[in-house]
């Protein structure tokens, strides 16, 4: 048995999901919109739901929203998440309309409601990817 640690998975974006992860680096929430009917979405598709069109557009989202639902984890999907367990995965409702995953800070965890006002940052983890954590948002 090794006694190494376990490399977390990290992401291998096609070219159409770039933009999200090319944001995710610098700090910001990326959502497409389409091109033709501007009605935004995440995550990443080919096709807009909406009217079917192929083009769209990369706008910076607020990173603003409400806590939706939540999970908590108390096993880990992958061996190098264990030593994390327990921890929070909640689904927000972005103020641009879509919805949106990520974890959320443990400092937030007391918090923890439906409607919960949070913002999204991007600590980059020990692997160096810049994955979304929610927190709570002072401001709202």
């Amino acid at each position: 048995m090794s006694t190494q640690a376990e490399a977390k998975p990290i992401p291998h974006p096609t070219p159409d999901e770039q933009p999200y992860w090319d944001g995710a680096e610098v700090g910001f929430l990326r959502l497409q919109h389409c091109a033709a009917c501007k009605k935004p979405r995440h995550y990443p598709q080919l096709v807009c739901p909406y009217c079917y069109s192929c083009e769209c557009e990369w706008v910076d989202a607020t990173g603003r929203g409400t806590v939706h639902s939540w999970t908590v984890a108390h096993h880990a999907f992958h061996p190098a998440f264990k030593d994390e367990l327990p921890y929070t995965l909640v689904t927000v409702d972005l103020a641009e309309g879509p919805r949106a995953l990520g974890r959320l800070d443990p400092s937030a965890q007391a918090e923890l409601r439906i409607g919960l006002p949070v913002r999204v940052t991007f600590p980059r983890n020990a692997e160096g990817t810049s994955l979304p954590v929610f927190l709570l948002d002072d401001d709202a």
